[in-house]
């Protein structure tokens, strides 16, 4: 197999940190990242995803009667606990740049803590746009797991 690599980005320093509380569980939040981002947050028949470290993935997003590509590779998997991926989008998103996102799951009562760390921004313009998006698909995405309940 080979070694995973993980984008350099010490030049890159702009991050940003999301802490949701969710009604789904970490198992359910899981599977939604590794497997299903076709109910939760891609245009239907845009997903091609594999789900296993070192493996790409691809979707594409509508907001507004545009189709934005998303796409990465998945760096780390830890059942139910962590999925890390290279996030990369065009002119609106990242810019081009491989950017990271970390995605730790913990239970809580009846749910789960979702940290949500994304790194690597180009540009504060483009860490400001993802600020404002990340809370806003965090809950779409609570929103449509619910029913796995």
């Amino acid at each position: 197999m080979q070694p995973i690599r993980k984008p350099d980005l010490s030049t890159r320093p702009l991050n940003l940190k999301v802490v949701r509380i969710m009604d789904s569980s970490p198992s359910v939040l899981f599977n939604a990242w590794t497997s299903q981002f076709d109910r939760w947050f891609a245009a239907p028949d845009s997903v091609i995803i594999q789900g296993e470290v070192n493996t790409t993935f691809f979707f594409e997003t509508e907001y507004e009667g545009k189709r934005s590509p998303h796409y990465g590779r998945f760096l780390q998997l830890v059942h139910n606990n962590l999925v890390e991926i290279t996030w990369v989008t065009g002119a609106g998103g990242t810019k081009g740049a491989e950017t990271v996102v970390t995605v730790e799951l913990e239970p809580y009562g009846k749910g789960s803590r979702l940290h949500l760390t994304h790194a690597g921004f180009p540009d504060e313009e483009s860490k400001n746009a993802h600020e404002q998006a990340w809370p806003f698909v965090l809950e779409q995405l609570d929103k449509r797991m619910l029913s796995d309940h």
